[in-house]
């Protein structure tokens, strides 16, 4: 579920632990879009019965699937009223810490590190996991950096 906080409120937002949202299914239909869109099609993750014999028992999402995924659960979880445009930033830190099996369901987190201000706007400092339902490790940890515009 999405918070809304309003734009006078951001520069004290640092701290703010957002929790998790809903799980989503990670299907082999995902994985192939992702192939197509990034031309990556590497047999780990396209090729379901050869997979099956590889080192992870199965087809396995792309790092970087995973990785594209936090961007739809910041938005899930966190919104600033009053801005006109929001950007996705960069990242820090990222890491792929443990393979998502296709048939898995994972679910994104995000705790607001520290809050800047920059020209027109503030920029979030986002530390997110992507947890896998029923893992002991994370999928993904990363630093995202987004900024709102008034």
């Amino acid at each position: 579920m999405t918070t809304t906080y309003p734009y006078a409120d951001a520069a004290g937002l640092a701290g703010t632990d957002l929790g998790f949202t809903d799980w989503i299914d990670v299907t082999q239909d995902r994985v192939n879009l992702f192939a197509d869109a990034t031309d990556d099609h590497q047999w780990i993750h396209v090729d379901p019965e050869r997979a099956a014999s590889g080192p992870f028992g199965g087809p396995i999402a792309h790092g970087f699937l995973s990785l594209s995924l936090t961007v739809k659960f910041w938005s899930e979880l966190f919104d600033l009223d009053g801005v006109t445009t929001k950007v996705n930033y960069g990242l820090e830190k990222v890491r792929f810490v443990s393979p998502v099996t296709v048939g898995a369901r994972i679910r994104g987190g995000a705790v607001i590190a520290e809050v800047t201000e920059v020209p027109g706007g503030y920029q979030f400092a986002v530390d997110q996991t992507i947890q896998i339902e029923g893992g002991t490790k994370p999928a993904v940890v990363a630093r995202g950096l987004y900024r709102f515009y008034a």
